[in-house]
């Protein structure tokens, strides 16, 4: 994925055949969507009045939770990279010949590494995305009241991008023969999914609460 691209040009992309960008990309997108956004809503509380009727401590939870933010802004770009990439690389090694034993003992192994690689990176997003949340949490706690609903879209993102990268995960588990492996993925994203719906349930609770 090029490094600056216009969201017509990516929506164009996405749309069509081509091999990548595709739904890892799109759940990564999204996560730099709720990151932004949760930024946005410190940035439009830091300096107003509510902000100043804060003690220390909150405006320093604050201030560290926007650059946080603004930290993930760039990582959520960066796995939309990283996602394009590893479904190349392992598109790659279904092309690789398969003529010979020796050949297709070759090729079973890149493939192997090739689903590792996949699932890998939205394992990682997933990960990611759960710790993002905590600064979504901070935004519905502390967020000037104005914008509080945007924190709460932010949540409802966030656990777009986390359901969708387990789904990633599992649909590359397919290509994985260790049982014990796939097990103990598939069980830290039981674990995962359960706490991202935890978090977005308690933030968005929250958030209707302030807007009622």
């Amino acid at each position: 994925m090029e490094k600056k691209v216009s969201i017509e040009s990516y929506i164009c992309d996405l749309s069509s055949s081509k091999p990548t960008p595709g739904g890892g990309s799109a759940a990564a997108l999204t996560g730099a969507l709720s990151s932004a956004l949760t930024a946005m809503v410190f940035n439009l509380t830091i300096g107003k009045k509510v902000y100043e009727s804060y003690n220390e401590e909150i405006k320093n939870k604050i201030d560290d939770a926007l650059k946080a933010c603004e930290e993930y802004n760039q990582l959520m770009v960066e796995f939309m990279k990283r996602d394009e990439e590893a479904f190349l690389s392992l598109m790659k090694a279904f092309k690789l010949s398969k003529s010979t034993e020796e050949e297709k003992i070759l090729r079973n192994k890149e493939l192997t590494k090739g689903y590792e690689n996949a699932l890998e990176v939205p394992f990682t997003l997933a990960k990611s995305g759960l710790e993002l949340y905590k600064y979504v949490y901070i935004a519905a706690q502390y967020g000037n009241a104005s914008v509080i609903s945007d924190a709460g879209v932010g949540a409802i993102l966030l656990y777009s991008t986390i359901e969708s990268s387990i789904l990633n995960v599992n649909i590359n588990l397919s290509g994985i023969k260790d049982e014990k492996y796939k097990e103990n993925i598939l069980n830290k994203c039981d674990e995962m999914i359960k706490e991202a719906l935890d978090y977005k349930s308690k933030i968005l609770e929250l958030v209707y609460s302030k807007i009622k």
